[in-house]
């Protein structure tokens, strides 16, 4: 079995729809790093898309795996429910931001999560709209895709979406777009397209993911939670991708001294199993009616036992601190080298959510190109690297957090030479 043959195999097999970035095919991962089926090694700098905060195969995860397969794999938690589920949301309700009373539901995808964080939303408010940014990710289903404020490729040729779903322009200063405009167009939204008392929630994500890891302005959010208050709207923090320890925090909230009203998690919740949840103010989770939310493989066991896991080794292993560390160092070698390489244009981001922009230097143009060269050059070296952004420009770190220094110190190297070099 080569890559090769396999990628004819897929052309074959898969529609093209499901896009894939690399030509090569997983063979086995330990921690940050993967080999392919023909015995090639990479340093893994996506991690599944920020699902394995705690690496490939994290030896606690394997292990309550492992003890959970040998008592059952599934019953569907709303015909026979099953201890590990409360107690992973009575662990939910505990750590994520705010001393109030919470409950928590578990789903499976990201996607539905949201989807169900709407839902209650509108059962608990009574209200339609549906309020989300530009550049914001929300999902791939219907009204994931309604919520995002992105067109190319997730929107196109699956038109007509949801109604009442809504866009303001999110507030990036390095794109031209202050805080001042941002709340300025959400209140021209409320003059033009939909009162304020018909609206249910808005939606945002605390840094934008596949948006560019724009990190929300806390003044910005402040006035979110102001307009949410005054208006009986919700806020829903979609942390998603920014959970569970990436940005130096448990929770990318836990930056901003507002609190929101609904959280939607998933990705690194479970270590790589599929698992997703909402937790909120309790009187609002139980807006809905019994029946109203769930689903077949809603909090499975096998991903409910990974979770305990992650959260374990999360705390034992100082995660949260680490990626405070890493990104910190990561940081540092983008900006010393960036007289050297004019093309970037922007080094931000959280602990180790951390990305790189570019543009071109003498138009200010995004500059796509330069980043397929660098990321070209460092995947043939054994990096591989993440894309994102409006405009495609962005690289963005998600390695693992619990990757071994002297891999992260290799993967620096390969890193600077790409940037370098192209």
């Amino acid at each position: 079995m080569n890559n090769q043959t396999l990628q004819q195999r897929k052309d074959a097999a898969t529609p093209r729809g499901v896009g894939v970035m690399c030509n090569f095919y997983a063979d086995r991962a330990e921690n940050a790093e993967l080999w392919d089926v023909e015995g090639r090694r990479y340093i893994d700098f996506g991690a599944g898309i920020a699902v394995l905060n705690t690496g490939h195969r994290h030896p606690k995860v394997l292990a309550a795996i492992r003890s959970q397969l040998d008592r059952f794999t599934h019953t569907a938690y709303q015909v026979v429910p099953y201890a590990s589920y409360v107690e992973l949301a009575e662990r939910i309700n505990s750590i994520t931001p705010g001393t109030h009373a919470k409950k928590t539901a578990f789903f499976t995808t990201g996607a539905e999560a949201v989807e169900n964080a709407v839902k209650i939303a509108r059962a608990a408010t009574g209200r339609p709209g549906v309020i989300a940014f530009g550049g914001g990710f929300h999902g791939r289903t219907m009204l994931g895709m309604a919520l995002t404020g992105k067109v190319a490729p997730y929107k196109v040729g699956f038109g007509p979406f949801p109604g009442d779903i809504y866009h303001v322009p999110f507030p990036n200063a390095l794109h031209g777009v202050t805080v001042d405009a941002a709340l300025k167009a959400l209140q021209q939204l409320f003059k033009a397209d939909i009162d304020a008392t018909r609206v249910a929630a808005i939606i945002i994500e605390p840094v934008q993911g596949e948006g560019g890891f724009y990190m929300v302005p806390p003044e910005f959010m402040r006035a979110l939670r102001a307009v949410c208050d005054q208006n009986g709207i919700l806020l829903i923090a979609d942390e998603v991708q920014t959970g569970f320890a990436r940005t130096g925090k448990l929770f990318a909230m836990e930056h901003f001294d507002v609190l929101p009203d609904l959280m939607t998690l998933a990705k690194s919740l479970a270590g790589g199993m599929p698992l997703s949840a909402v937790c909120g103010r309790a009187e609002l989770m139980d807006a809905a009616q019994p029946g109203g939310l769930g689903g077949t493989y809603a909090g499975n066991p096998l991903a409910v036992a990974a979770a305990h896991a992650v959260l374990d080794t999360i705390a034992e292993e100082r995660l949260a601190e680490r990626a405070q560390g890493l990104g910190e160092k990561l940081k540092a070698l983008l900006n010393r080298i960036r007289k050297e390489v004019p093309q970037i244009t922007d080094v931000r981001g959280p602990g180790a959510m951390v990305a790189v922009e570019f543009s071109h230097p003498t138009t200010g143009e995004p500059d796509v190109e330069f980043l397929r060269k660098v990321q070209s050059h460092a995947l043939a070296h054994g990096l591989l690297l993440l894309s994102c952004g409006t405009y495609g420009n962005v690289i963005r770190f998600l390695f693992p957090l619990t990757i071994a220094d002297t891999t992260f110190d290799e993967a620096l190297n390969i890193l600077e030479r790409a940037l370098r070099q192209v």
